[in-house]
């Protein structure tokens, strides 16, 4: 698949994918699992450039979920070395292509010295424009939907909003992304066809796309692969063909 294949005027807004496989790449060369990690991120370093090369405005990656805690401690901790480590290492790069870095999930969880590095590369880089990179760290959907639900709660209680007015305009302005727009694309890598807990809300009307490359292998040709797959369904939101057209 190459980039001349890409229609360029029917460009995702924001993809998000689910970044599976390093483990399983890892096992299957015969070593542990911690390689697969590390080279899970040099993906992620590619894929970061080549959706900002296509001027996709939003891209975010499920980098830790609130069920990942259940792991193994030491992978964990190698996990939370390896995130600061590569924002340290990332963070000139992503001022130099004016990449705008946020978060979402429940960062309390966090050590206090990674947690200190998000905040820090969040502030130096937010005026930046060219895409906004957000990274899902200890996140997972069904906890931001209960916190959503308390914060809303404790809001009609208080009479600050009426139960009567709440709508998806005000789910939307209490969920952790509410700064971004629906995902139009979501990428699941390493052949495994399930959403696990990821942006529930935020993906209903998402094109899917699931690849059996594991995410270390996943290249600049495999995403255009899936934009172009994205750019060849019709999009109806519940719409007929022929209204659409």
């Amino acid at each position: 698949m190459s980039l001349i294949e890409i229609d360029r005027e029917k460009m995702p807004k924001h993809i998000a994918v689910i970044m599976d496989g390093n483990g399983r790449w890892a096992k299957k060369r015969g070593m542990r699992r911690e390689f697969g990690h590390r080279a899970g991120r040099k993906a992620v370093k590619k894929i970061v450039e080549s959706c900002a090369e296509l001027k996709i405005k939003n891209l975010t990656l499920y980098a830790f979920s609130t069920e990942n805690w259940n792991r193994p401690k030491l992978e964990i901790d190698f996990l939370m070395q390896l995130l600061f480590l590569s924002l340290k290492d990332e963070l000139k790069n992503l001022n130099k292509n004016n990449i705008k870095f946020e978060t979402i999930g429940n960062l309390d969880r966090l050590p206090k010295k990674i947690g200190d590095y998000l905040e820090k590369v969040k502030e130096e880089t937010k005026e930046n424009s060219a895409l906004t990179l957000t990274l899902a760290l200890s996140y997972g959907s069904r906890n931001e939907l209960v916190e959503v639900v308390k914060e809303i709660s404790t809001k009609v209680k208080n009479n600050i909003i009426s139960a009567k007015k709440i709508d998806e305009t005000v789910i939307n302005d209490h969920l952790y992304t509410r700064h971004l727009p629906d995902v139009d694309l979501l990428i699941r890598t390493s052949g495994e066809k399930r959403i696990s807990n990821f942006l529930l809300w935020q993906i209903a009307y998402s094109e899917l796309y699931f690849t059996k490359k594991m995410w270390p292998d996943f290249r600049k040709k495999d995403l255009y692969k899936a934009i172009v797959s994205y750019q060849n369904r019709e999009r109806r939101f519940g719409k007929t063909s022929e209204q659409v057209k």
